[in-house]
């Protein structure tokens, strides 16, 4: 079968013919066979290097092709080796990459055009306002780069048919506003400018936090100066790091996948063969299907979105609920018909079957097993609260009220606290912090153990020494000079201590630099992990915990040091993705550096904009009450963690004597897992073991809460159809399709929400019948103890424990 999609692949080649330039494959040429030793040992030293030294630390690597690689390796067979090492000459030794990403390249072609700006600029404006509009709103959807990608390539090619085609030239040189055929590379341009843009601003959640949860705003200057540091600083570091995280070819970034996929069938530059359906046609009916098909769970019939039907049999038994629900339960049977619930934590079908498979086994065993145990038993309290939810709780078993343990200036009381209570987490909320202390001594250790050898390796290797295909590819351009990276750093830098200094945030100066050296120093271990598994490890918890101990009482302080620290490395390695998409289309290193600042930058404005508009003018916004759905979920979730970790503190939580002092145990727990995996895996490296990793296991369970049961089910199902079995079944189909099915299910349903939402929910008086009507199809599932959170065990009116200011009994 491997051997049928390696003939298929090469088959399908084929040139991108829009403007008739050469295009090079960036090949060293054929491998001669020569008979003089000197030769085979290359060749053998070549293969071992990218294929055997690589299997116990890269599970994307297919396993037949190492087993062909040590038997030519073992027989001495030179025709096999060489045969093996012009394979690899010619393109990716990843399936994955092989199946989306084009082994071509026509350096004439013009990227940094007219259109590719003001495409770009426009995306860099609407996408980024619309998405933080939507971003207070429950359920929240956005507008992802894919759609931006689908709806650029119409825009451009109109463009390309309209401007003129005159060139002017200026003492500066000579530019032309249509250069000729809209081409990939303009495409790939905008693409990553809506990328860097799309996801807003984490720092945004700090000034809607103080104007929600502590009733004070700091106005424009404290803002813009957190928002442009914290969403730039990272790009300095991916400039760095590129080395490890851009340029191998192990780096393969699966999210990166479906865009390459989507890009190649818009532009042609990949034919599925004679017989086939094109790529793009699969992508437009799957498009159509899925746009048109989200009506149904996403406005007119929703409980096929929530997919609790079997809570309905008994609305009231709450051990049904807790187990099958899908508001506040585990959602053991997946029964949902909505794309967003089974691609919430990540599109099942660019992320690899071992890594959803080392998810799932996570989820089982801490969630499925280990919680319920945990949770009927009552531990931590557990029992008079809902098995998933995110927030925190008092002892009555209600929302925990902040302004009872807050001072006037919006700092810790401590007397208000004696007389309230302690905070008190759903059971499943604890499990998922442990995990994340776990994943954070797990990365280390894992990285250290699986990935030291190529990380040492690779700091003294330059891009001209990788042998992947598209990085010699790239060898034609030159790279962006570390200078660039340092002054943008220095800038962000200044930015960042005139935010923290400038204002009383409670955040000190030296606290800001240890934030932004935790993030730099987890970066390249979190970042090696995301590039191969599509799970990334995120530090949003463990820097809530570091500046809670040494820095606790200031929710401010908190808050900005978890963007710095949390940021640094998660907008790093979006920089980083992207970086790699655009090694993959082949775009000149400082075009990608110059769109990237610029789009990132322009957008941050666009966000605290909108941000200040919604706040300042939807009414009763962030609050149960609030008008079509605008409740601020995600908001809400970080004005929680400023309060369980800025304002009270993680010492009343976590220290020696108190109730979730055991948690801490996970450190321990993440360091040992990786350790016994490689030893195991270095014993038996060709059995699956080598296949385990913990830190994706850690980690892969962090979305729950806020995600649900139903989220992860619904996606291992889709993952294990598309990903094992018709990966392995239907290898061609599988090759020609999977991430273009996936790109057209996302963007299928992303464009149908946004549509509904604008068209038929956002507008007075239109949609009310399917809304907020009486229709069973919209109201039954909320009529359940699944959707009201209902507790196993009711909290005496007296709490369930005493607050902290009285006598606790022995």
């Amino acid at each position: 079968m491997a051997n049928e999609v390696e003939d298929e692949m090469k088959s399908t080649i084929s040139s991108n013919d829009q403007d008739g330039s050469s295009k090079d494959h960036g090949s060293h040429g054929q491998v001669p066979i020569l008979e003089n030793e000197s030769s085979q040992a290359t060749v053998e030293n070549h293969l071992k290097h990218d294929y055997i030294d690589h299997r116990l630390n890269d599970p994307n690597m297919e396993t037949e092709r190492i087993d062909s690689v040590e038997a030519a390796l073992e027989k001495g067979d030179y025709k096999a080796e060489v045969k093996l090492e012009e394979e690899l000459e010619e393109d990716s030794p990843y399936a994955e990459v092989r199946a989306a990403v084009s082994n071509i390249d026509d350096p004439s072609m013009p990227a940094m055009t007219f259109r590719a700006w003001f495409i770009g600029l426009v995306f860099s404006i609407i996408v980024p306002g619309v998405n933080q509009l939507l971003y207070f709103r429950y359920p929240s959807t956005s507008i992802g780069p894919l759609v931006a990608q689908l709806v650029a390539h119409p825009v451009g090619v109109l463009m390309a048919a309209i401007l003129p085609t005159k060139v002017f030239k200026t003492p500066l040189g000579s530019f032309t506003l249509n250069p000729g055929p809209f081409n990939v590379k303009e495409h790939t341009i905008i693409v990553v400018m809506a990328n860097v843009s799309f996801g807003g601003a984490y720092s945004t959640d700090v000034a809607a936090v103080q104007r929600i949860f502590y009733h004070f705003d700091w106005g424009y200057g404290f803002i813009i100066l957190l928002t442009l540091s914290s969403q730039i600083i990272g790009f300095s570091m991916a400039g760095f790091y590129r080395r490890w995280l851009v340029w191998p070819a192990s780096m393969i970034w699966p999210s990166n996948l479906g865009q390459t996929a989507l890009m190649t069938a818009l532009h042609g530059q990949v034919d599925t063969g004679s017989g086939h359906l094109t790529r793009f046609r699969m992508f437009l009916y799957v498009f159509l299907g899925a746009f048109c098909w989200y009506f149904f769970p996403g406005y007119i019939f929703t409980l096929l979105s929530v997919g609790n039907w079997f809570c309905l049999i008994a609305p009231n038994n709450v051990v049904l609920n807790q187990m099958l629900g899908t508001q506040t339960g585990l959602g053991l049977i997946p029964l949902t018909a909505d794309w967003n619930q089974m691609s919430m934590i990540g599109n099942p079908l660019y992320t690899p079957w071992w890594a959803q498979a080392n998810v799932f086994g996570g989820f089982i065993f801490m969630f499925v097993f280990l919680g319920p145990i945990l949770y009927y038993k009552n531990v931590w309290n557990s029992a008079y609260l809902p098995m998933l939810a995110s927030g925190s709780f008092d002892r009555f078993g209600n929302s925990y009220n902040v302004s009872k343990v807050t001072t006037a200036d919006h700092m810790f009381d401590p007397e208000g606290y004696n007389n309230y209570s302690e905070e008190y987490l759903t059971i499943t909320y604890a499990m998922a912090f442990a995990l994340s202390f776990a994943s954070i001594t797990g990365v280390l250790v894992h990285a250290a153990l699986f990935h030291g050898k190529d990380i040492i390796r690779q700091f003294k290797t330059s891009v001209s020494e990788e042998r992947d295909i598209h990085a010699r590819l790239m060898l034609k351009y030159p790279e962006v000079p570390k200078l660039w990276y340092a002054i943008l750093f220095l800038i962000c830098f200044a930015f960042g201590i005139g935010s923290a200094a400038g204002w009383d945030t409670g955040l000190p100066v030296w606290a800001f630099i240890l934030a932004i050296i935790i993030g730099a120093f987890f970066m390249l271990p979190v970042g090696v992990i995301y590039a191969i598994s599509n799970v990334e490890v995120g530090l949003n918890v463990i820097s809530e915990f570091i500046i809670g101990y040494i820095h606790p009482g200031s929710p401010t302080g908190m808050m900005m040091f978890k963007v710095f620290c949390y940021m640094a490395t998660y907008q790093g390695l979006s920089f980083a993705r992207d970086m790699k998409f655009g090694h993959y289309m082949k775009i000149p290193p400082r075009d990608m550096f110059i769109a990237q600042v610029t789009a990132i930058s322009l957008s941050s404005f666009v966000i605290i904009g909108v941000q200040d508009w919604a706040l300042s003018n939807i009414k009763n916004i962030c609050t149960h009450e609030a008008s079509d759905k605008f409740t601020c979920n995600s908001t809400r979730v970080f004005g929680t963690a400023s309060e369980i970790w800025g304002l009270i503190g993680p010492a009343k939580l976590y220290s020696s004597g108190k109730q979730y002092n055991n948690l801490l145990w996970a450190f321990l727990v993440g360091a040992l897992f990786p350790a016994i995996v490689w030893a195991l895996s270095k014993k038996w490296p060709k059995s699956f073991v080598r296949l385990i990793n913990a830190p994706v296991i850690f980690t892969g369970t962090g979305n729950l809460p806020p995600a649900t049961g139903i989220n992860y089910t619904s996606w291992i199902v889709v993952g294990f159809v598309f990903n094992y079995l018709l990966k392995r079944r239907k290898t061609g189909w599988w090759s020609r399709y999977n991430y273009v099915v996936g790109a057209a299910l996302d963007t299928g349903t992303a464009l149908s929400s946004v549509f509904i939402f604008f068209c038929l929910v956002f507008p007075k008086g239109k949609g009310r019948d399917f809304n907020d009507g009486t229709w069973w199809g919209n109201l039954a599932w909320q009529n359940t103890a699944d959707s009201n959170g209902t507790p196993y065990l009711t909290p005496p009116d007296d709490g369930f424990y005493p607050a902290p200011g009285m006598f606790r009994p022995a």
